[in-house]
């Protein structure tokens, strides 16, 4: 009963990352406002119908240990020693922040990677790939402490029907690395840039990104074509050859360009505005997966719920297909050294939110 009870919950974790082929994709941006706060933010999509979406509160001290590829939950343990707060599906933790102000996330990672062959003899220092960011969160405060600690730890996935994952990992010191597992090895890249979202490697995304050097805010000038002269449709033709379609490449240049062309900010609040502001131009519909309308789920959106973090401030932020009201975890107001570990529903009701105008 134990082993199905966790097949069930390793599924429902799969729905919500999107490890199936008709649904995929998470977007991820970084954005710093002038008063020095560093903002991290991204997307998690699921379109074959609602998946179970939570927020967990860990306390400092809490004991987990890790599934293995058998089913059990005989691997590595960890204690947190930090506290944290996890947005997750079930136990899984997909995007979180804690304490120290080290944020980590999950994004679906098919075909380009692979991870090293689970071996029972190293069952102790073996954690399930979709329980890294509960690790990661629990454990450290920078990134460098997460790379130091990455080469004692196997990383491996506990199903054989998903398929690879990769990493964000951000502090608040500034600095923020992707990690990906190619051929079972760890392989670890700076994001200057600061934006993820899926296949192919980083690597790849950086270099595809010379192919729309030419892209750039604002209008383009009239100039001569032959013998007539040719004018900018209206506003915002620097855009032009912007890839609109969703898969992975095509969103990386386009949140890319939409992050790097925002306005100066001025403080954390309007960082974290508009960093739902460009996550909201990336938000999938429903039905533009599904060739067959029959099929089409009856959900508000592909896109199940947007987080943003502000490392500086230690606040996580949310909203959901069913609700676009922003709401706010501000960690400096949790004891975690007394908080009991608890799990709570995104979304207690769900319909979206509608009021009255006011008409005098």
């Amino acid at each position: 009963m134990e082993k199905k009870k966790l097949n069930f919950m390793f599924l429902m974790m799969l729905a919500i990352v999107g490890i199936h082929h008709s649904a995929n994709s998470c977007t991820g941006i970084t954005l710093n406002a002038k008063d020095g706060s560093r903002i991290v933010a991204r997307t998690v999509e699921w379109s074959n119908g609602e998946s179970p979406s939570d927020y967990l509160i860990v306390p400092r001290g809490f004991e987990k240990q890790s599934m293995l590829p058998d089913g059990t939950r005989n691997g590595m343990k960890y204690t947190a020693f930090y506290g944290y707060v996890g947005l997750a599906s079930e136990d899984y933790v997909i995007e979180g922040l804690n304490e120290a102000g080290l944020s980590s996330g999950l994004f679906y990672f098919p075909k380009y990677g692979s991870y090293p062959k689970y071996n029972p003899a190293d069952k102790d220092i073996t954690i399930s790939d979709t329980e890294f960011v509960a690790w990661v969160l629990g454990n450290f405060e920078t990134v460098d402490d997460v790379i130091a600690a990455l080469a004692g730890v196997k990383v491996v996935a506990t199903d054989s029907r998903a398929e690879n994952l990769h990493w964000r990992v951000a502090d608040k010191y500034g600095r923020q690395i992707v990690i990906e597992y190619v051929d079972g090895l760890p392989m670890i890249y700076d994001n200057k840039l600061g934006v993820l979202t899926n296949a192919p490697g980083y690597p790849w995304h950086i270099t595809n990104l010379n192919n729309y050097i030419n892209l750039k805010p604002g209008t383009v000038d009239a100039h001569k074509f032959g013998n007539i002269t040719m004018n900018p449709i209206e506003h915002g033709s620097g855009l032009l050859g912007l890839p609109g379609d969703m898969t992975p490449p095509s969103r990386f240049v386009r949140v890319a360009f939409f992050q790097n062309s925002a306005p100066e900010l001025a403080n954390s609040q309007q960082a974290v505005e508009h960093a739902f502001t460009i996550l909201e131009a990336m938000t999938i519909p429903i039905g533009i997966q599904f060739a067959d309308k029959t099929k089409i789920p009856n959900i508000p959106s592909a896109t199940q719920w947007t987080a943003v973090t502000d490392m500086t401030n230690d606040r996580i932020y949310y909203t959901t297909m069913y609700n676009p009201i922003i709401r706010k975890f501000d960690l400096r107001e949790i004891d975690f050294s007394d908080v009991k570990y608890q799990k709570h529903p995104l979304d207690t009701i769900k319909n979206r939110p509608m009021i009255d105008a006011v008409i005098d």
